[in-house]
């Protein structure tokens, strides 16, 4: 009995050795292909990937060619990188109205531009200010941003969800289910004084104009718009149809022509020339109400009056013939404006038209 076991005991320590000799090939061999760092480099690799959380915390998309490549890592004595990461970090849309403060040379137009909404939502969120009116702006006015096209409303005693759906154009479940609103689903009450974001709401707005004056009697009283308006009656020259820039400079330079705006705002300087855009009559020289300023209003006699807003100086005076070109006024920022620029309306049989329309290529 004694032989058999002396046989399974060396054959036991031949296994032993051999898986011995194992576990020193792959040893060794792990380390001439730099498989198994020294300390060092185990720190600065662990240092190297807990700055990668850092630039992603900032924001910053990481992705897979911003990290070392296998043989980069091999050349450098870092550990080789078998994952290929790209990490986008989702943006959540914005909920909360903000707020802006008016600055010089600001206009409904740019500042919703910049905020990549309609200027009709700038006016909409801001009527207690502005009152329909985007020539109300002044510097140092705090305006509502909403996040989103529509109607940002304050609720008022005896609304109901239902009436205001209705009154812009909206329905009950748009108006509960935008986030931004946070109503209670199961009860959704609303106290008076509380604002409500209407996405996608419209209504109508409140025009604040100087009405079209032909150039025979129009009867338009001084005491209703302004010290400028001009008795009529008159004749003189015809315009020819065709339009050139009331200004030398030929850029925007605030509102451009929308529903809230019915002109164009052209950059000038202080006390440039304005000259006016086609042949005609004056039919209002002097200040007008309606924040206009100072202003100039051409009849064409046919079909066509021109409109020049926020003149520092009115030159031409009422009845007066003027040609295509001829100085009218000098540009400035009088009535309600943030800011030196002529504001330029071109009408037609009443109507309003934009002014691109007619004026040539800049």
């Amino acid at each position: 009995m004694s032989r058999p076991s002396a046989d399974r005991w060396i054959s036991i320590g031949g296994w032993i050795v051999a898986l011995a000799a194992v576990g020193a090939a792959v040893y060794f061999g792990a380390q001439a292909f730099d498989l198994v760092p020294d300390s060092q480099t185990a720190q600065a690799a662990l240092a190297e990937v807990r700055t990668e959380p850092t630039r992603q915390q900032q924001g910053e998309r990481v992705s897979s060619g911003d990290l070392p490549s296998i043989s980069q890592a091999s050349d450098e004595g870092t550990p080789r990188r078998l994952a290929n990461l790209e990490t986008i970090f989702p943006e959540r849309p914005n909920m909360e109205v903000g707020t802006y403060q008016v600055d010089v040379g600001d206009s409904v137009f740019g500042i919703a531009n910049f905020y990549d909404i309609t200027p009709e939502t700038v006016l909409w969120a801001n009527y207690d200010q502005l009152n329909d009116n985007p020539d109300f702006l002044e510097p140092g006015m705090e305006l509502n941003i909403p996040p989103i096209d529509g109607v940002y409303y304050q609720w008022q005693e005896g609304d109901s969800l239902e009436e205001v759906a209705v009154r812009f154009e909206s329905d009950v479940d748009t108006i509960l289910d935008w986030p931004g609103n946070r109503f209670d689903l199961i009860d959704p009450e609303v106290e008076p004084g509380s604002w409500v974001m209407i996405p996608d709401g419209k209504r109508e707005f409140r025009q604040w104009l100087i009405p079209t004056i032909p150039r025979g009697a129009a009867g338009v009283s001084p005491s209703v718009y302004g010290p400028g308006a001009c008795a009529g009656g008159y004749t003189g020259a015809f315009g020819s149809g065709s339009f050139i820039y009331p200004t030398f400079n030929h850029t925007l330079s605030g509102n451009d022509y929308w529903s809230g705006h019915l002109g164009i705002d052209l950059a000038a300087g202080q006390g440039d020339g304005i000259v006016a855009a086609d042949s005609g009559v004056v039919v209002f020289s002097g200040w007008a109400t309606g924040g206009y300023g100072y202003m100039v209003m051409v009849d064409h006699g046919n079909g066509y009056q021109t409109v020049y807003a926020h003149l520092s100086q009115a030159l031409a005076g009422c009845g007066a013939s003027v040609g295509q070109g001829s100085r009218i006024g000098l540009a400035g920022s009088t009535g309600n404006s943030t800011g030196v620029h002529l504001h330029f309306e071109v009408r037609f049989q009443g109507g309003f038209v934009s002014p691109w329309f007619v004026l040539p290529a800049p």
